[in-house]
């Protein structure tokens, strides 16, 4: 990844592995401006009302989560307008979590064929996810244990970092040095 221009940065991992403290930290510490846009953004985005059926998304209780067709159809119409907005000239750090594992990672491949991006991996263990799950209040109870290790699968990165024992902050810094 030396000497080239980075514009993207996806960040992967599971349920309060602690992306989105990385993504703002990374706006603080790197030189130019970066938008940062994630999963929970897009979930907000949509009508309340699809997050109660299986057609669309669904939360079930022990973390479970189901994607059903009309989630995924705005999902890819999602992704294709960050990459428009990397290709119109925006740097942008993306916070997901690849439910699919590798097959997420493929599908991003797609959208973003042709631009530079670092792939990072965002790992924490289970127990302290869990730990911080239960202090921010607002997800499903078990879904960083469900998710931990699974959205890891089959996906290839350039970078991991774990949040386990180190500080969003030190984490983000670790990232902008492969920058260059």
């Amino acid at each position: 990844m030396t000497g080239v221009a980075i514009r993207v940065i996806v960040l992967n991992g599971g349920s309060s592995s602690g992306k989105s403290g990385i993504a703002r930290c990374l706006q603080a510490v790197l030189p130019d401006p970066w938008l940062a846009v994630g999963v929970d953004t897009l979930i907000d985005a949509m009508p309340v009302s699809m997050r109660t059926t299986e057609a669309d998304i669904e939360f079930s209780p022990g973390g479970g989560v189901g994607l059903g067709p009309k989630f995924t159809a705005l999902q890819a119409a999602w992704m294709q307008g960050v990459a428009a907005t990397v290709r119109a000239g925006a740097r942008v750090v993306i916070d997901d979590v690849f439910l699919g594992g590798g097959g997420s990672q493929r599908r991003w491949q797609e959208v973003l064929a042709g631009l530079d991006v670092l792939w990072v991996g965002v790992r924490c263990e289970s127990a302290v996810a869990e730990g911080r799950e239960i202090a921010r209040g607002d997800r499903v109870a078990g879904m960083a244990a469900s998710q931990a290790e699974v959205v890891h699968e089959g996906v290839v990165y350039d970078l991991e970092v774990d949040t386990t024992h180190t500080e969003a902050l030190e984490c983000a810094r670790t990232i902008a040095a492969r920058l260059g």
